[in-house]
């Protein structure tokens, strides 16, 4: 057990997560600009269904992956989660009406939440206690950068070839190449975390050491202070990136912006929140998990500020670093921060809880963030969000209990 120990494994589970990201990164530039130009969705809540419905996919399939994961391994869940994202570039290329959209999505939400959470898992088993800040800022990272890069290209792609098809055939070569790789090259990693659990000596150990599925799910989700704190802290950063995702690009296009600026502002936010978490990940595990994610917290609400009530596009490219780097504080450092308290025994499944809170986020701030842009336009929705941001930042400083991690066995 050890970074240094597994590092050819960790670097390949590295690389497949960026194709994860890179899938899901097919989607940001385009989309929203789809459902306005060619099947003409006026309203923003009928628009944002698509958030909704991957949210909503995700959300419960990440709470099943850490269960399925803990029965039947690892790798059979991640090859899965690939197996199921095979259609879906064909139905965003040939989909005749916005329903085609929303059921890829809900596709899409399905293998994402079994892909991703079980990279996450993985990396997890593989580095041990002492490097779980570091593991989960390079798995976002990678994640995240995948998302960026793609953007960036599919924006590139859109704005020279259309809409479609040329954005998604990139998306069907990343399935193609996860696939066979999660087939061919990764190896299965519970005997990693089945040997941590056999030395963890650590008092939270004992007493939580053989807790049902429904003692896990009320401990991460409300009696735990610190696991309680931090899922509805991914929650709330979720629902500001659903956001982002949905109305940003509407946004920018209606104030005179490219495709290929919005392209670049779409891709700008994931690229310093992934690389940004090559940093956050580490100083996570030297400084403590707490104060990054109060940090980063308020750091994504005066982003937020500056979209609401900035134009142009230099100062919303400022807004989009500064979100991106809020972001990067807070992302591997609440995964961290639930490595650090759940037992080994149960770990992947209280992840799974946590991302089920977490990528909730995606539907509550399409469903928010629509009816407010219908009812106050964008700018007063993208305000709202970034005032729940700020405040859940408070509930983080004045509930959690610091996690900082001694090692245990």
């Amino acid at each position: 057990m050890g970074l240094r120990q597994n590092l050819a494994q960790f670097m390949l589970l590295v690389a497949v997560n960026a194709l994860v990201g890179g899938t899901l990164g097919q989607e940001r530039t385009v989309l929203p600009l789809l459902a306005r130009q060619v099947f003409h969705l006026d309203l923003y809540t009928s628009a944002l269904t698509y958030i909704l419905a991957f949210g909503l996919a995700k959300a419960g399939t990440n709470y099943v992956a850490g269960t399925l994961s803990d029965r039947y391994g690892r790798k059979p869940v991640l090859i899965t989660g690939w197996l199921i994202a095979l259609p879906v570039p064909l139905m965003l290329i040939l989909g005749p009406s916005w329903g085609w959209i929303v059921a890829a999505n809900v596709i899409l939400g399905i293998s994402q939440g079994l892909t991703w959470s079980t990279t996450v898992v993985m990396k997890m088993d593989l580095v041990g206690p002492s490097r779980r800040g570091l593991a989960m800022g390079l798995n976002e990272a990678a994640g995240y950068l995948g998302v960026a890069a793609t953007a960036l290209a599919t924006g590139y792609i859109a704005a020279n070839y259309g809409l479609r098809p040329g954005p998604f055939l990139l998306g069907g070569a990343y399935i193609a190449l996860g696939l066979g790789l999660s087939v061919i090259t990764v190896r299965e990693t519970r005997g990693h975390a089945m040997l941590e659990a056999a030395n963890h000596t650590s008092a939270h150990a004992r007493a939580h050491g053989e807790l049902s599925n429904r003692e896990i799910f009320t401990l991460t989700s409300f009696r735990d202070k610190s696991l309680s704190s931090v899922s509805q802290a991914g929650m709330v950063n979720n629902l500001n990136d659903g956001l982002a995702w949905g109305l940003f690009p509407v946004l920018f296009a209606a104030a005179g912006l490219s495709i290929e600026k919005i392209g670049i502002l779409a891709a700008v936010y994931p690229a310093v929140w992934g690389a940004g978490q090559l940093v956050t990940g580490a100083l996570s595990d030297k400084y403590g998990r707490k104060r990054l994610i109060v940090g980063g917290m308020l750091v994504q609400a005066v982003a937020l500020g500056m979209v609401a009530f900035g134009t142009g596009f230099g100062f919303w490219l400022a807004a989009a670093v500064l979100l991106g780097a809020g972001t990067a504080m807070v992302y591997p450092t609440l995964l961290a921060a639930i490595g650090d308290v759940a037992h080994p025994s149960w770990r992947a499944r209280s992840v799974g809880i946590y991302r089920l809170w977490r990528d909730g986020g995606f539907a509550v701030g399409a469903l928010l963030a629509g009816i407010l842009a219908d009812a106050y336009g964008i700018p007063a929705a993208v305000a709202v969000v970034g005032l729940l941001t700020a405040l859940s930042g408070i509930i983080v400083a004045v509930r959690m209990r610091s996690t900082d991690h001694k090692p245990a066995i």
